[in-house]
């Protein structure tokens, strides 16, 4: 974005936030560096979100999700007014989710992973009491989506051997397709998550909500390429913190979520890899600040040994094993040696 059309845009922001709290702010900061749609206006006496997001629509159907699922739970921002395109909201936090874990040794880990799993399945049971089903998109349903989504593992095969002829993608799609019954947030990042003043971990970044089969929300926490906890901890903690009145049983739940995961990590992979061929690699501390893609080896080998982990619980995943495997070792080995994707 220009600067001086983030100047404008700024502006108005203030205008707009000054005339409706009513009271000056002091100062602007940006979270997630000055090309997101998120600012934090400092008044006197609080701290407040600003959104202004290109899409408007998009801004008031968040605005309405939050307001919904705030009557049932506290996992979420509360939304403070909706002032035509601009939407204000509570602020949840400075201290990222996705930067506080790594301040923690292992039990201080999977508390927090424990805190954020409990967080998405009460979102989402709050979804359930609301009247969301009845006018939320419903996500990931055409052809076109499914076929991309599986198709995707083209990606794995520069860096490991080809895909196995066991491997049967019709069955792949017919697994991946699930009809839109339960509200999910999407991205589910871990720098979509803060620690507020009051200790409690929050979601924000309702933008991308819709219906699916629920999983979705879990897959994009633990498939985080930055997410340092190992795969079959986070499934010890997806057990004990399951919602047995989400509609699934745990057994189906988790089969279904070991195979939308592997899918869900090739993307990642197959985005680490654009991105690190496109801008050469980042360091992890930029990563983290900014909630930025993975584009470190480091973290694509820690996709990978996800995917493989996953893929294998599965039938209908099993075949693509080796390939994360060799997909893994292949960037361990590119970052032993220090060497660029990074096209000339």
């Amino acid at each position: 974005m220009a600067k001086t059309d983030n100047d404008d845009r700024m502006k108005r922001i203030v205008e707009t936030a000054e005339d409706h709290f009513d009271r000056a702010v002091l100062k602007v900061t940006a979270p997630g560096g000055e090309g997101r749609s998120s600012f934090r206006l400092h008044f006197d006496d609080m701290d407040v979100i600003a959104t202004f997001r290109p899409n408007f629509r998009r801004t008031h159907l968040e605005a309405h999700v939050l307001e919904e699922l705030r009557t049932y739970c506290d996992d979420t921002p509360e939304v403070l007014g909706v002032v035509g395109e601009i939407m204000f909201q509570s602020d949840v936090g400075r201290r990222r989710l996705n930067q506080e874990i790594v301040r923690h040794e292992s039990a201080g880990q999977l508390d927090l992973a424990a805190q954020a799993v409990a967080s998405i399945f009460r979102y989402q049971s709050a979804a359930r009491k609301s009247d969301l089903h009845e006018m939320m998109p419903h996500l990931g349903t055409n052809k076109n989506w499914i076929d991309n989504v599986v198709g995707a593992i083209s990606a794995l095969q520069p860096y490991s051997m080809g895909i196995s002829d066991s491997f049967d993608g019709t069955a792949a799609r017919e697994a991946v397709a699930q009809p839109g019954r339960q509200f999910v947030k999407w991205d589910c990042r871990s720098g979509n998550a803060a620690i507020g003043k009051d200790g409690k971990l929050r979601w924000f970044d309702f933008e991308y909500a819709g219906l699916r089969h629920g999983a979705e929300d879990f897959a994009w926490l633990i498939g985080d390429e930055a997410w340092p906890i190992a795969p079959d901890q986070m499934v010890d903690v997806m057990i004990d913190c399951f919602d047995p009145e989400c509609g699934h049983d745990i057994g189906a739940y988790l089969e279904y979520l070991s195979i939308y995961q592997t899918f869900h990590c090739v993307q990642r992979f197959k985005l680490i890899v654009k991105e690190a061929q496109k801008r050469g690699w980042l360091s992890k501390q930029r990563v983290r600040k900014y909630d930025d893609a993975g584009v470190h080896p480091e973290f694509a080998a820690q996709i990978c040994q996800v995917g493989a982990y996953f893929s294998a619980q599965a039938k209908v995943t099993a075949p693509l094993t080796r390939n994360f495997e060799g997909a893994r070792d292949s960037f361990l080995e590119i970052l032993k040696e220090g060497r660029s994707l990074k096209s000339a």
